[in-house]
């Protein structure tokens, strides 16, 4: 009894020596990993509360239970518990899991699944890892160690700074500090939201590349592309394939679109199209810059300007168009084609004081500079309405006088009957003409006033009208183009007519009075060689239906009329001098003239008229000069 006593005592003592012999020791005690495996897979226990092995024929297990410690290269392991397969060299552990790589990559998790032949890490449970700047979250994450790539396949998100992105699948390039999002991609920064089903993004650079359909949407701005890339910390974009810039006013595209945040500047190349939808206006050029402080937009390269309306649409073409907004107390802000150079606009529109504009016309001529091109809104408006009052007033008082002066009436075949005077559309369009300023459409209800001026070489064509001048300025607070230098406005193929400037009034974008001032002319080709000729200082005519309905000339008033037989021979030609003339006209064509105020008039038979006399100062007939098609100013 006493010999078997001896020896469970000292059994139990070496279990007890053993055990505690074990956890003192085994942090030094090397796992038995394959030794066939790769090279460099082997996984040391650094430390363990409690370590167990299970060893049979089919089965090689480590458990190690607290304050887990393990390390494979330059990785640490941090665990509650873990499990490892020493044969399949697979580490599964539990609670409080990080990883540690090279002390620049954490990975934290609840669970892992851990190969340590492949060095792939999977982690589950309020999985996350970060590199100092970016952190990565998913319900799972998968981590190489050898490439250096994290990647989630259940969704995930990422946060960089103030930008979360968030997407069903993700991958991160640790080296290249590249991150490649895919399906159901969103990226939300405090000043814009990203969406797009496919997303490059580096966290160093803090660039988005494009490589699938794309909207950006800056709250006042929505930006759509499908290539290109996004600085989303400079705030510059460079997008290719047509991209498309809407806002609440129109729409911006492009085969190639740069943005720069920080000076408000977008710039278009490549087959550019801006539309305004509330004035139902497009801009099309092959380059184009975008204020978006100023609001405004200069075309170079063949633009064109088109203005839709029901009845008819407008087209006009130069080398230069510029559009931009004009509100109570601001400077008229026009950019240079040159280079950009800050210099105080020359003409405010209201007294207020004087601010640093962001650029200037070099090369706009002199004479648009000091011209009322550039004057204020208000004062061409009622220069205008006095203008017509005026032209209207005399019409009304030539109606008094008609009893008391010698009136002239001078037929042009074919003889058609005079309408009555109450009935004249200078008479019925009087209070459209002292209205002008009232607005035209919902556009006109905003604080934004729209200009458009185009200059050099500019052709314009619709319809009822056709035109070409050396420059040519438009306003939406009037709806007047005015037509600067050498104007010249057909109305058909056989009418002309020019002055020093020509007004075109508008309504619902279609033109609805034309005034020529100074040197203002008519001419009607009625055969080979043969001109009907009308001068003045001031001619005002009205448009009805698209078609000149009635002209009145004052101030000088000269004319040249050939009057023709009912077969259409001539009879005789007249030239007459008189203040004021009213012109009637039908299918554009003049059919008759009546002369007031004292007319003199001298008649020569066809046969023996004067050749050399019956053309007027300041003629020019340049026909050849008319466009002749819409697709003439797209060329």
């Amino acid at each position: 009894m006493r010999v078997i006593i001896k020896y469970g005592l000292l059994l139990a003592m070496c279990c007890i020596a053993g055990i505690f012999t074990a956890n003192a020791q085994q942090a030094a005690a090397p796992p038995a990993t394959d030794t066939t495996g790769p090279k460099g897979t082997r996984v040391d226990i650094k430390n363990a509360d409690v370590l167990y092995d299970i060893t049979t024929d089919t089965l090689a297990i480590r458990k190690l239970i607290g304050n887990v410690k393990l390390v494979q290269g330059n990785t640490i392991f941090y665990s509650d518990s873990a499990i490892q397969n020493l044969r399949s060299n697979h580490i599964d552990a539990y609670g409080k899991i990080h990883i540690n790589q090279a002390d620049s990559i954490n990975i934290y998790g609840d669970v892992l699944n851990y190969d340590a032949s492949t060095r792939i890490a999977t982690l589950t449970g309020n999985a996350r890892m970060t590199d100092g700047k970016v952190t990565i979250t998913g319900p799972e994450l998968i981590y190489d160690m050898n490439a250096k790539i994290g990647s989630y396949l259940k969704t995930g998100k990422l946060v960089n700074g103030k930008s979360t992105l968030t997407s069903d699948e993700g991958f991160y390039y640790v080296d290249m500090k590249e991150m490649h999002f895919q399906r159901n991609v969103v990226l939300i920064d405090p000043e814009y939201t990203l969406t797009t089903d496919a997303l490059l993004y580096n966290t160093e650079t803090k660039i988005a590349n494009i490589i699938a359909p794309t909207t950006i949407n800056e709250g006042k701005r929505i930006m759509y592309a499908t290539s290109g890339y996004y600085d989303t910390d400079k705030g510059y974009a460079n997008f290719t394939n047509r991209p498309l810039i809407e806002d609440s006013t129109g729409t911006l595209t492009a085969d190639q679109l740069e943005m720069d945040k920080v000076n408000g500047k977008a710039y278009a190349t490549g087959n550019m199209v801006y539309r305004d939808t509330i004035r139902h206006m497009s801009l099309l050029a092959n380059y184009g810059i975008v204020d978006q402080v100023y609001k405004t937009l200069l075309a170079t390269q063949k633009p064109l300007l088109i203005m839709e309306s029901e009845k008819d649409t407008f087209y006009m073409a130069s080398d230069t168009l510029f559009t931009g907004i004009i509100k109570p107390g601001d400077s008229l802000t026009i950019p240079s084609v040159q280079g950009l150079k800050k210099v105080p606009a020359p003409l405010r529109l209201t007294p207020v004081k004087s601010r640093e504009v962001s650029t200037y016309i070099d090369n706009v001529p002199e004479y648009l500079k000091r011209d009322e091109l550039l004057a204020k809104q208000r004062k061409d408006s009622i220069t205008g309405a006095k203008m017509m009052m005026m032209a209207d007033t005399a019409l009304a008082k030539t109606k008094a006088r008609e009893n008391v002066n010698a009136v002239t009436n001078m037929k042009i075949a074919p003889m058609k009957p005079v309408a009555p005077q109450d009935s004249l559309p200078g008479i019925k369009h009087f209070a459209d003409s002292i209205n002008i300023t009232k607005p035209k459409n919902k556009a006109d209800d905003t604080t934004e006033i729209r200009y458009i001026l185009a200059y050099h070489h500019v052709r314009m064509f619709s319809d009822s009208l056709q035109g070409v001048a050396d420059s040519v300025y438009y306003s939406s607070s009037d709806s007047i183009f005015r037509f600067f230098r050498d104007p010249i406005i057909w109305t058909s193929r056989s009418t002309e007519m020019y002055g020093d400037t020509v007004y075109a009034y508008t309504k619902n974008q279609t033109v609805d009075k034309l005034v020529m001032r100074q040197h203002a002319f008519i001419i009607n080709e009625t055969g080979k060689d043969l001109f009907n000729q009308i001068k003045g200082n001031t001619i005002t005519g009205y448009v009805v239906n698209k078609q000149l309905d009635w002209m009145f000339v004052e101030g000088n008033a000269e004319t040249i009329m050939y009057a023709a037989d009912n077969a259409g021979a001539f009879m005789n030609v007249s030239h007459t001098l008189s203040a004021t003339i009213s012109l009637y006209f039908k299918d554009n064509e003049i059919y008759k003239a009546k002369f007031i105020t004292q007319p003199e008039t001298t008649v020569y038979p066809f046969t023996q008229r004067p050749i050399e006399e019956l053309k007027l100062e300041h003629f020019k007939w340049e026909i050849n000069r008319r466009p002749k098609s819409k697709f003439e100013l797209m060329q």
